[in-house]
């Protein structure tokens, strides 16, 4: 049956009923039930194929022809009916079914009134109750009176007792009741869900706000301590190797010297990181301000110049920017990788590698074992059960990735994947 409402959708319609001009009521398609389809779909074809073996013998004159047009007319409407449900995009659609429910109105009240005790009233039952559920008050109500007229004549043309001309009528106006009930049932459902919609929404968006708030908030919290305090360690180291400077020279002093330039780098490099983290909180899904490939070249870079391991860097794939989480989530992951190579495997080459497939970002970092591979496996194993792989692993989770850590064909190998 027709799951269409013509006009547009109920989204649309003002509230409190304001209708559109025309006939039909601003309402969307209606998920009615499928079997509730089937049945009307069955009542009024089944109403109309055994109509011409029923009602009229072949003798009634006048009255056998204008039963047989009639049916002909309805079959045809009934027809146009059908199509406009199964072709969705038929042009002047609200229209075709408006007429289609118009002329079956009077071919549905003609047969009625030609033969009351036969399966013709079925056609101005459907007829009614339709134009009750899909149009619009007034238009609804044309299309039932339409159809007690046309009985109501047609009836009287044949001299129809009273008790039929007055309880059939009824019946039609009962079935169109009826149908404007189910339509402000149905309209009261719509609205109740769009509602339940728009709750969920604000509900989202009021919990989307609570967490760019506490995200702000650590943002904040990192920013004014542990930067704050970073800062005044530099200064601090900044000022003592100054100090040491002015001392005379002596191993001890140079070693001093060395300790405190390390122990600065190490604050500069905190420093930086502290802004990473700040800036991943404050950017909700937002892009890294540099390339993740280039802050990577970067981090090898550095790993290179203080350390005695030679780093192999690669990227493949189209590089694309990516959100701050993944930026940041790919960067730790690589500078835990280089941390527990330098640790655990000292001056054994490291291999770092980023690629860009559609959907997600990969890195993948190996370096050999040492040559006592029973204590390496050991060493490494302890390394990934302690927090800097287990952060890792979560900090990939949260961003709906995936992290794995060990040892494989001599190597110990860390992959990432993160959607991105």
């Amino acid at each position: 049956m027709l799951r269409y409402l013509p006009g547009r959708p109920l989204q649309d319609r003002p509230p409190g009923g304001d209708q559109p001009p025309g006939g039909a009521r601003r309402a969307r398609p209606l998920n009615v039930s499928p079997v509730l389809t089937v049945v009307r779909l069955g009542v009024l074809g089944l109403a109309l194929v055994i109509l011409p073996f029923t009602g009229l013998g072949s003798d009634a004159g006048a009255a056998r022809v204008a039963w047989d047009a009639a049916i002909g007319v309805s079959i045809a409407a009934w027809l146009v009916w059908v199509l406009i449900g199964l072709v969705p995009r038929v042009p002047a659609r609200d229209t075709l079914f408006i007429a289609a429910l118009a002329v079956l109105a009077a071919s549905g009240g003609i047969l009625a009134g030609l033969s009351p005790l036969s399966p013709a009233i079925g056609v101005g039952c459907v007829v009614t109750a339709s134009a009750g559920v899909r149009l619009r008050p007034e238009l609804s109500l044309a299309i039932t009176a339409e159809t007690v007229a046309a009985f109501v004549f047609t009836s009287v043309a044949a001299g129809a007792p009273a008790g039929t001309l007055l309880g059939f009528p009824l019946a039609f106006v009962g079935l169109w009741a009826f149908g404007m009930t189910r339509q402000e049932f149905l309209l009261r459902a719509e609205q109740a869900e769009r509602m339940l919609e728009q709750t969920r929404r604000a509900r989202a968006a009021e919990t989307q706000a609570a967490t760019l708030a506490e995200r702000a908030r650590i943002a904040r919290e990192i920013h004014d301590v542990l930067a704050h305090s970073l800062g005044a360690v530099s200064v601090n180291l900044q000022a003592a190797e100054g100090l040491l400077g002015t001392l005379p020279d002596s191993p001890e002093l140079a070693k001093a010297l060395e300790c405190v330039e390390r122990a600065g780098a190490y604050t500069r490099d905190g420093l930086a990181e502290a802004r990473r983290a700040v800036r991943a909180l404050r950017e909700n899904a937002s892009l890294a301000t540099a390339p993740l490939g280039q802050q990577l070249e970067q981090l090898v870079a550095e790993f290179r110049a203080t350390g005695d391991a030679t780093v192999e860097f690669g990227a493949s794939g189209e590089q694309r920017p990516v959100a701050a989480e993944v930026v940041l989530a790919v960067y730790r992951t690589a500078q835990e990788a280089l941390s527990n190579a330098r640790k655990h495997a000292p001056g054994q080459p490291v291999t770092l590698g980023l690629e860009f497939t559609p959907g997600a970002v990969m890195l993948s970092a190996s370096n050999p074992l040492p040559a006592d591979s029973l204590a390496a496996r050991h060493g490494l194993a302890a390394s990934g059960g302690g927090h800097g792989l287990t952060g890792l692993r979560e900090r990939a989770a949260l961003a709906e990735g995936t992290l794995t850590a060990g040892p494989a064909d001599g190597q110990w190998q860390v992959c990432l994947k993160i959607p991105g």
